[in-house]
């Protein structure tokens, strides 16, 4: 095998083999209007703990639905396109370079890409074994215990 190759070294994912990586599209069960085509570097890398993936959102959807998590922290860096990033109750413009950083918990957040060219960013974070999410504007609870994923209302939830 030559250093070149990319099965020389499972650490090292070039260029040309995260290009020939299928897109994933995942669309968010709460939110009709977010799609977004992911590759997954992580998986490729075989990291457990870290996710990091090469996100891609065409003109008129959304990442995901307005939330927050409670324990994982997130970031985006922005590569191509533009986006409407909302966080908290403010609205930004955001383009190649920006990045964004969000900790646990953090304001609640959503982006979009209301422009005419794809938005393209690289999106990392936490992979922990169990994570709580809010979707204030849904008033939806999520719990995720690794695969296992529960959706409650959160005035349903009782406080002991």
């Amino acid at each position: 095998m030559s250093a070149s190759d990319n099965t020389a070294t499972p650490h090292l994912l070039r260029a040309e083999a995260i290009a020939r990586m299928p897109e994933q599209v995942q669309r968010h069960p709460l939110n009709d209007r977010a799609v977004r085509h992911t590759r997954s570097l992580s998986d490729a890398l075989g990291l457990q703990r870290l996710g990091l993936h090469l996100v891609r959102v065409e003109p008129g959807d959304e990442t995901t639905e307005y939330h927050f998590h409670h324990l994982d922290e997130e970031f985006l860096y922005i590569l191509s396109g533009r986006g409407i990033a909302e966080i908290g109750e403010a609205q930004h413009e955001v383009g190649p370079g920006d990045c964004m950083g969000f900790t646990a918990p953090s304001l609640p957040h959503v982006m979009r890409n209301p422009f005419d060219e794809p938005l393209v960013y690289f999106m990392g974070g936490q992979r922990s074994a169990f994570d709580i999410t809010d979707y204030p504007r849904r008033r939806k609870r999520l719990f995720r215990h690794g695969r296992s994923l529960q959706v409650v209302d959160i005035d349903a939830i009782d406080t002991l």
